[in-house]
């Protein structure tokens, strides 16, 4: 529970620095007692409907054993159609720009929760309003700096110190509540059902900024391979909730005391004393929603790879415990790049507010999608049940997402760019990739057969074993072919091996290996991951232990093909999309230090792939 609340609740707890600044700062609602309880009471019953009742109550039952985050649900919803091929593609094309978004959203989030808490020194002095932005730009470049050493040795800090974040916040509600108790009557969703009949026109506009106060939802859904689904719950309804509620209902109190508060409310409600340390406390929290989006960032980008979405990338692990522990330095120095772009372009987190909200919203409702299809598809839920258990919430992530449009032309196109950019080299990796399977297989060898015609006149036998890789199983690999035709040899053992990718978090250890003979001490070997899962053939290898097939590290050597793209013009891709992807092939890290190959045992030979 406590590493839950540091690291799930980060981003939404952070919320309450800027989400009731942009409602009433907008200028689209009067100042008004009644228009302040209906603000409140739209604010606690859309943390109720989104968070309470749709993720923490139903979402969070739709895990992909045991793991989640849209990347675990869209492989799950994948599964629950694959006999419906035409829906199961437009499934992952939805997912996946889902998860796209997902960046969108890690570039906007750093970069409003640290402004937003930065820009608490302007309360202290209008002064210190020109320093906002390079403190800023100085706080994210450390944080950046240090994701090489792992999140393991600062965030065992994270949960006490969103712990005292969320006190503090609860006691500053408490604090400007009793000089206004009145407020609490917002809880009736009377006064938001009020004011939305009474006002649409501005309920409508106004959504685009209530909706940041959930932003970071997805986090609960996202982190629950982590922490499990108890943890998250109990922690939501016993603090986080409690907390959020207070702090905003406390704002809302002091604006009806104060309705010149409006400029930065929640800063506003600290005592002068108190206004130093709630700044440092409210960056640190702020680091630390960045923080838990930062490694999301590199968690996502790690299951996207394994799926096939993305060329390999360079991938360290910080920690010897803990496997997910990762940093991929190409992601991190990619998001810092952006987020510095978003903070010298917006340079408020009022401005950022207009780019933030599309993303979420989107992600929101794809969610929402996916979720009716594990509920139908997987749990056999009748088709009225499933309906009426997602339609409702469909229909208020449909109306905040089209409140959100309205941000579209004042900054809500940015997220979008960004998402539309790593769609784009998605796609045209996994197009690029299934063009380059086609072409090898055009050319393919069946290898039992070509097996067969080699001992009809067996070319001389070295000592040790050959592993040779292969990208598809039970055909005959170019690294193979290279060898006999310069080297003129077989070794005394071959193992061709094919590693596969499912759409399941984790594969068993009494499922990772399959073996199947061909004679003449050659076997033909295919290794299962699911996309949480770290590939290692050589551990893998020394499963077939007691399998008739020995693998012995000192007398091992593996050969690889690494094959060179050449675009063409012909029925592929369009042609700059070709060239796209055989520069995205060039640059992937190599498939030896991926698959966890010993350096001095490996061989690569060359070839050409025309697509």
């Amino acid at each position: 529970m406590l590493g839950a609340v540091g690291v799930v609740y980060g981003d939404i707890g952070t919320s309450v620095l800027y989400s009731v600044k942009e409602v009433f700062g907008s200028g689209h609602v009067p100042f008004t007692p009644d228009n302040v309880h209906g603000i409140l009471s739209i604010f606690f019953w859309t943390l109720t409907v989104i968070v309470s009742l749709k993720y923490v109550t139903l979402v969070l039952r739709a895990d992909n054993h045991g793991e989640g985050g849209l990347v675990a649900m869209l492989a799950l919803a994948a599964q629950t159609v694959k006999e419906q091929p035409r829906l199961r593609k437009w499934l992952l094309v939805v997912g996946i720009f889902g998860t796209c978004l997902f960046y969108g959203d890690g570039v906007i989030t750093p970069a409003i929760t640290v402004l937003g808490a930065v820009e608490g020194l302007e309360v202290i002095s209008p002064n210190f309003k020109k320093y906002v932005v390079p403190i800023t730009l100085v706080i994210l470049l450390m944080l950046f700096m240090v994701q090489k050493r792992g999140s393991a040795s600062i965030g065992r800090y994270f949960g006490p110190v969103m712990v005292v974040w969320f006190l503090a916040i609860s006691a500053l509600g408490v604090f400007n509540i009793i000089d206004n108790p009145r407020i609490l009557w917002a809880i009736n969703p009377y006064y938001a059902l009020r004011f939305i009949f009474e006002q649409p026109g501005i309920t409508f506009i106004i959504l685009g900024a209530v909706v940041l106060c959930v932003t970071g939802a997805e986090a609960l859904y996202a982190d629950m391979g982590h922490f499990g689904r108890r943890p998250i719950r109990v922690t939501w309804f016993s603090v986080v909730m409690p907390a959020l509620t207070l702090n905003y209902f406390g704002q809302g109190a002091l604006l009806l005391k104060n309705p010149a508060a409006v400029k930065n409310p929640f800063f506003m409600m600290a005592p002068d004393w108190a206004l130093v340390p709630m700044v440092l406390l409210a960056t640190l929290a702020a680091v630390i929603a960045s923080q838990a989006l930062i490694s999301g960032a590199f968690s996502v980008t790690k299951q996207v790879i394994q799926l096939g979405y993305l060329p390999r990338l360079r991938i360290m692990h910080t920690s010897v415990q803990e496997a997910g522990q990762i940093y991929l330095p190409f992601v991190n120095w990619s998001l810092f790049a952006m987020i510095v772009l978003a903070v010298v372009m917006f340079k408020s987190s009022s401005a950022l507010a207009s780019a933030y909200g599309i993303a979420v919203t989107t992600d929101m409702l794809i969610t929402t999608v996916l979720t009716f299809f594990v509920i139908r598809n997987a749990w056999r839920l009748p088709l009225a049940l499933s309906l009426a258990a997602t339609a409702f919430f469909f229909t208020v992530d449909f109306a905040f997402w089209a409140s959100n449009l309205l941000k579209l032309f004042d900054g809500g196109w940015f997220p979008l760019v960004i998402a539309s950019g790593i769609f784009l080299l998605m796609k045209t990796w996994e197009d690029g990739r299934r063009l380059m399977r086609a072409a090898l297989a055009s050319d393919a060898l069946a290898l039992p057969e070509f097996l067969e015609s080699v001992f009809l006149s067996p070319p001389l036998r070295v000592a040790g074993t050959a592993v040779f890789l292969s990208s598809e199983s039970g055909t005959v690999p170019n690294a193979l072919l290279h060898n006999l035709k310069h080297n003129k040899v077989l070794h005394a053992q071959n193992l061709f091996v094919t590693v596969h990718n499912h759409e399941v978090p984790w594969v068993a250890q009494d499922e990772r290996v399959q073996v199947q003979t061909f004679g003449h001490d050659c076997w033909q070997v295919d290794l299962h991951y699911g996309f949480m899962d770290d590939p290692d053939v050589p551990r893998a290898l020394a499963l077939l232990r007691g399998r008739g097939c020995e693998v012995e590290p000192m007398t091992t050597s593996y050969f690889l093909s690494r094959d060179s793209v050449i675009p063409t013009v012909g029925t592929g891709m369009a042609p700059w999309r070709e060239k796209l992807f055989a520069q995205m092939h060039h640059n992937a890290s190599g498939v030896a230090d991926f698959l966890n190959l010993p350096s001095n045992s490996v061989v690569e030979l060359g070839s050409k792939v025309e697509i």
